[in-house]
């Protein structure tokens, strides 16, 4: 039928179309549906008003129906009553409430792990979200991930998600944008950028959770993780050449640290060992001088018994001990004359001669008759 018929709604071509008309062959229908197929000519028949009351219990049953809901194992359900909270349903299967729009149900997944990044163009954060001021004053650029699970349904459906029509969550990324601003003030710039990333997520971790504990949002963080650090692009050469610049020192730092571990050890064993030399020089110098006390104490006792005969014995001895390492022979005549006998040219030629022959032995001096005279002899050849 069309909309210029003028049987379309009892109207006008220039009106709009009559509501009680369209209502009214809408009953006719349901009426020719459920009272066999008779149509009232005019008014409300009874069978119109059976069939009336027949669709209006269809409805209350559908609408009854439409309370019926299902609980996962992972799933819980918060019940609303005109938006104000009833009770949260936590055991799965199949489950009532009164229809809407007296209440109403929301099912939170309790066991997805959730994820959000900060300071990145995938999260839909601006260009500025990323950019943080440490606490040295510098600025730096960074990305973080952060997962969570939730341990409340009701505190992440009226806490964390009220008023957002898309049900995103409202306070976990200013959360993790304010943890992490925060844990950056507090740091210098290099430890940011090289060994204080794992200590850095870890604060972060432990700043956000108290943040949402406060505000009651029913969220349990399980996991921060710092993607990427850097400094912003128009100062990242320079922070290249000062990365490199840290490098070589600590470099050079490892460097020394191996030439003093080669070079101590080795001084240090010098050192000792000449300790330990002159140690033992010390003990021998020691021993030898305790020792010739000893014999110059023995030898002054027997001089002062017998001053003479020591004097006589001393001088032989140390003749002997001269002569014994000199192939020269001088022998002491009575005539007054030195009689000289070169015995290592002698030994020399004999020896170039004969190889095997033996080298002929010195003569000893004569022995004095007595001592006196022997004594008296010795002082007039050396002038005593």
């Amino acid at each position: 039928m069309s909309q210029n018929d003028p049987q379309w709604g009892g109207r006008r071509n220039d009106g709009p179309p009559d509501l009680d008309e369209i209502i009214r062959r809408f009953t006719q229908k349901i009426s020719r549906f459920f009272g066999g197929g008779r149509t009232p000519s005019s008014g409300r028949s009874g069978s119109g008003s059976t069939g009336l009351f027949a669709v209006i219990g269809v409805l209350l049953v559908l609408w009854g129906l439409s309370g019926f809901y299902v609980v996962d194992e992972r799933e819980n359900a918060v019940v609303l009553r005109f938006g104000r909270y009833v009770n949260t349903v936590e055991n799965s299967g199949l489950h009532w409430h009164l229809p809407w729009p007296i209440e109403r149900r929301e099912i939170v997944n309790m066991t997805e792990i959730r994820s959000l990044e900060v300071g990145t163009a995938a999260a839909g954060g601006s260009a500025d979200e990323s950019i943080m001021l440490t606490g040295d004053q510098n600025l730096i650029e960074v990305q973080l991930e952060v997962q969570y699970t939730l341990n409340s349904a009701k505190d992440y459906v009226f806490n964390n998600r009220v008023n957002d029509p898309n049900g995103r969550d409202l306070i976990v990324k200013p959360a993790a944008e304010t943890a992490i601003r925060e844990v950056v003030g507090r740091s210098k710039v290099d430890y940011v950028l090289n060994e204080g990333r794992g200590q850095i997520a870890e604060e972060t971790k432990k700043q956000m959770q108290e943040l949402l504990d406060r505000y009651g949002a029913g969220v349990s963080i399980a996991r921060v993780n710092i993607s990427d650090v850097q400094p912003p692009e128009q100062v990242q050469q320079s922070f290249a050449d000062a990365v490199k610049a840290r490098q070589d020192r600590q470099r050079l730092i490892n460097e020394g640290k191996a030439y003093a571990n080669d070079v101590i050890p080795k001084a240090q064993g010098a050192a000792a060992r000449l300790l330990e030399e002159a140690q033992g020089y010390k003990q021998r110098v020691v021993a030898q001088a305790e020792g010739d006390s000893a014999r110059f104490k023995a030898v002054a006792t027997e001089y002062s018994k017998a001053p003479q005969v020591t004097r006589d014995r001393m001088y032989l001895d140390t003749m002997q001990q001269i002569f014994q390492n000199t192939t020269k022979v001088l022998v002491d005549q009575k005539a007054g004359s030195l009689l000289y006998l070169p015995l290592d040219k002698l030994i020399q030629q004999t020896g170039a001669d004969a190889p095997a022959a033996p080298a002929p032995a010195a003569a000893p001096a004569p022995a004095p008759q007595n001592p006196d005279s022997a004594s008296q002899d010795r002082g007039a050849r050396y002038g005593r």
